[in-house]
């Protein structure tokens, strides 16, 4: 067997035999992309002192990967799938390794923003690309099992960046929680080019581009408007691309509804399997993510617990998804995707109401259970949600569906940040304005308002300063625990009736019995004839 994978996908003619290393590839490059947005979730104190990073600065630190990230999936995809699902992987990795050496190595909000923007460009070739590689490269009878490998990745990372960020901040700068993403990043090329088999589209007709510009502009519009807008204040800005966004998608809709050759066949949406998988995926990030925001922050600046010690009791969210993944790939098969994924929604929604209870005296093992059934639900239900929605698209469109698939993603760990981060951070300043307003200076008030973290600064200012001492100090940090603990819970309701609201919406959409596309029926039937040829043999 040669050194390097040379043979197309689309020359062989049984399964590539070293599929499941492949496989290993595809979800240690998804690993590091994944990664790259929790990771900062604990490294964002040590920047904020660091670089003297505002309340805007920090937000746009974070989200500057996703913007291009969620904008650009979509065409990256078609684009990989016509030239090379793994040329896109490769090139990929190497943009997303540049970006993490410029945020590695400089020392300037402007730079490190810039930086956080060319990772997230890189993010968005890799990780439609490790999709449609794994759909391309393993038959239909394994391909369920493949995609809760890679689902159950995403579980992982969730909890492995804060982890190893963690790890890291006990000796090193912040500026190494981007450099730690090097050499993975080098290894998962250089076993592309040995594992990952070549693969593209046959046939597939000219790019889309006018298409593939118009959604780029609405998700980007979108986004950029969801995370200011909340956050910021509705100005020109943000109101302006929201409308851009509102426009643009009508005009993406009407454009590849006359189209002949489609970025992204939209009447796919009046398919209820693939509308409502899609609506699966963005409200269990929508809520994971929003609910890890700020679920970690009350154990960074409420609890006391350093980076790597919030990093370590991220971990049974990360063992609840493996659990939950070597359960659906029991259940799946036999109950079908519409009780599986709808079972996960219900068990991820209860887990978010569970953060309503938390108050000031909440320790960790409040959060415990909530990280648990949170774990579970997305190891139970992402899996066969993507697996029905790569299971829309023919082998032509496979980087188009990964990229739909990670579109929704993405923008769900964009809203759930951007909108129940804007809810707590407007139940918190209200709070904290009942229990301590006019006790304070005018510009100290403003600094304890903007962040838990400006309060508890706040308190160590008047902890030293001789007018205040002490006890004041003590009152205004009980104020600040109360108030932010108080923000959780409500904003926890509200993020919980949203994650009803879109489970109930989900179970009603989905089919009532399993369902298997026209495409997953003739490539069973295959591996059925090929099965039989075998043992007639």
């Amino acid at each position: 067997m040669p050194l390097f994978a040379k043979t197309p996908v689309e020359k062989m003619t049984e399964p590539y035999p070293r599929r499941w290393w492949a496989l290993l590839v595809l979800c240690l490059s998804l690993l590091i992309v994944v990664m790259a947005n929790t990771s900062l979730i604990v490294a964002a104190p040590d920047m904020t002192k660091d670089l003297g990073l505002s309340s805007s600065d920090l937000q746009w630190v974070i989200d500057g990967y996703t913007v291009p990230y969620a904008a650009l999936m979509l065409v990256l995809g078609a684009i990989g799938d016509k030239y090379s699902r793994r040329g896109a992987l490769v090139l990929g990795l190497l943009i997303f390794v540049g970006g993490s050496v410029t945020g590695g190595l400089v020392d300037e909000t402007s730079l490190v923003i810039t930086a956080r923007a060319i990772m997230g460009v890189g993010a968005a070739v890799v990780m439609p690309a490790t999709l449609s590689l794994l759909v391309a490269i393993f038959p239909r009878a394994e391909r369920a099992k493949a995609i809760t490998a890679w689902s159950a990745t995403s579980g992982l990372a969730i909890a492995a960046g804060p982890l190893a960020a963690g790890w890291l901040l006990e000796s090193h700068a912040w500026g190494s929680t981007f450099l730690m993403n090097v050499p993975i990043a080098v290894l998962g090329v250089i076993g592309a080019l040995v594992l990952v088999p070549p693969s593209k589209a046959e046939g597939m007709g000219r790019i889309d581009y006018v298409g593939g510009l118009l959604s780029i502009v609405s998700v980007g519009s979108l986004v950029y408007a969801t995370i200011e807008g909340p956050h910021f204040g509705w100005g020109v800005g943000p109101i302006t691309a929201a409308v851009v966004a509102g426009v643009g998608l009508l005009a993406f809709v009407a454009w590849e509804l006359k189209h002949p050759n489609p970025m992204l066949n939209v009447r796919k949406f009046t398919e209820r399997p693939f509308s409502s998988s899609m609506l699966a995926v963005l409200f269990f990030f929508f809520g994971t993510f929003g609910s890890i925001y700020y679920s970690t922050q009350f154990l960074q600046f409420v609890l006391g617990y350093d980076a790597l010690e919030t990093g370590i009791r991220l971990l049974p969210l990360a063992g609840a998804v493996f659990v939950g993944a070597a359960v659906t790939g029991k259940l799946a098969p036999k109950l079908g995707v519409k009780l599986v994924v709808g079972t996960g929604m219900v068990i991820g929604t209860a887990g978010v109401f569970l953060l309503t209870r938390i108050e000031t005296g909440s320790t960790y093992t409040d959060f415990l259970p909530p990280l648990l059934l949170l774990g579970f639900a997305i190891g139970l239900s992402l899996a066969p949600a993507t697996d029905t929605i790569m299971g829309s698209f023919p082998e032509d469109e496979l980087g188009v569906g990964g990229g739909a698939n990670d579109t929704a993603l993405e923008l769900g760990c964009a809203l759930g940040i951007a909108i129940l981060g804007s809810l707590l951070a407007t139940s918190y300043k209200d709070k904290l304005t009942d229990m301590v307003g006019g006790h304070l200076p005018a510009a100290a008030m403003d600094t304890a308002k903007d962040s838990v973290g400006g309060g508890i600064a706040v308190a160590e200012q008047v902890a030293k300063n001789p007018q205040g001492g002490a006890e004041q100090a003590q009152t205004l940090l009980g104020a600040v625990h109360e108030s932010f603990a108080h923000a959780i819970a409500h904003t926890s309701l509200i993020g919980g009736i949203i994650m009803a609201a879109g489970t109930l919406i989900v179970i009603a959409v989905l089919p009532g019995r399993k369902h298997t596309t026209k495409r997953g029926e003739e490539e069973a039937a295959q591996t059925a004839e090929a099965q039989t040829q075998t043992v007639g043999a």
